[in-house]
């Protein structure tokens, strides 16, 4: 399923994008992350379309990782931790289809190891997930000015009231 010898790439959504970044940007193995959209039927969608909801379109993170660091299962251990999987179409006060919960693979490998992971965290939450398994389609990064948010305005409003306390969780595990 991996290439020990190059990148690997994980496409995911599960709410605003610049919440999976950030808590991407921490994680052991993860070389770069890319905030932007997919899944949805319009080409090359602006930030604008895709809050619309009129799109079909998700906000997603493309996660590259280095696979002799970590796996695609420890990406999707974080993917977990990061959203609630079984709000169908939100994230807190983020509400639309742009914010569903959504894995895309890129190969059977990949789509086996999330199906077995949504199987095992539904198991553990002992409830159904609302998160969509669907092959990849094309990717779109979102602006500039979408990219390394946090990083880049950690005492905005957005950031201090929904991103920090997301990553506090995640340094208290």
């Amino acid at each position: 399923m991996e290439d020990k010898n190059e990148l690997n790439y994980a496409l995911l959504g599960g709410g605003c994008f610049w919440c999976l970044e950030a808590a991407y940007e921490l994680a052991p193995g993860v070389v770069a992350v890319t905030n932007g959209y997919s899944g949805g039927d319009s080409e090359s969608p602006s930030y604008e379309e895709v809050c619309s909801g009129e799109t079909g379109h998700a906000e997603v993170v493309r996660v590259a990782f280095d696979p002799a660091k970590t796996s695609y299962e420890s990406v999707l251990e974080l993917f977990w931790k990061v959203h609630d999987p079984t709000s169908l179409n939100r994230q807190g006060a983020d509400v639309g289809t742009q914010y569903r919960s959504v894995i895309f693979y890129a190969n059977e490998g990949q789509r086996l190891a999330a199906k077995a992971s949504m199987a095992a965290r539904a198991g553990r939450l002992g409830r159904p997930l609302a998160t969509e398994l669907l092959p990849e389609g094309r990717f779109w990064p979102a602006e500039d000015y979408h990219q390394g948010y946090y990083r880049k305005h950690p005492d905005a409003g957005y950031c201090r009231a929904v991103i920090a306390p997301k990553l506090a969780k995640l340094r208290e595990r």
